[in-house]
Parts: C-alpha cells; structure tokens; sequence
C-alpha cells in the first residue's frame, strides 16, 4: 500500500539517515524501531538526534 503522505513526511522528518528506505513511512518507521526497543528520530531534538542513539533510556535521560 502506497503512502499518500510520504513526500509531506519525508520534509517534516528530522532523521538523518535519508537513505532509510522507510524514510517518510512513519507507520514503517515506528514499527521497526519499536522492535528493536527504540524511538524514532522524531520523538528527539535535532541535538540528541545527532547522536544517533534511539534508545528509551536515551530519550528518557535527556526528559529528567
């Protein structure tokens, strides 16, 4: 199934990983970071997502 938002997306996402072929999938995006326990680029700030570190104790050190 086609994403009708996909180019909308692709240009609001914050991930600096453009090659990801679910760059602008966010359902595909959140789907496979919540496997690996992780977050998308999305739920961090541009600083934190330089890091490239998409752990929940990453994000969640960076709340408190």
């Amino acid at each position: 199934m086609a994403c009708e938002r996909r180019e909308e997306n692709r240009k609001a996402c914050p991930c600096s990983h453009r090659e990801c072929s679910r760059h602008g999938l966010c359902c595909q995006c959140v789907e496979y970071h919540r496997e690996k326990r992780q977050l998308p680029a999305c739920f961090f700030t541009a600083e934190e997502e330089k890091t490239l570190d998409r752990s929940v104790e990453f994000f969640l050190r960076g709340r408190t």
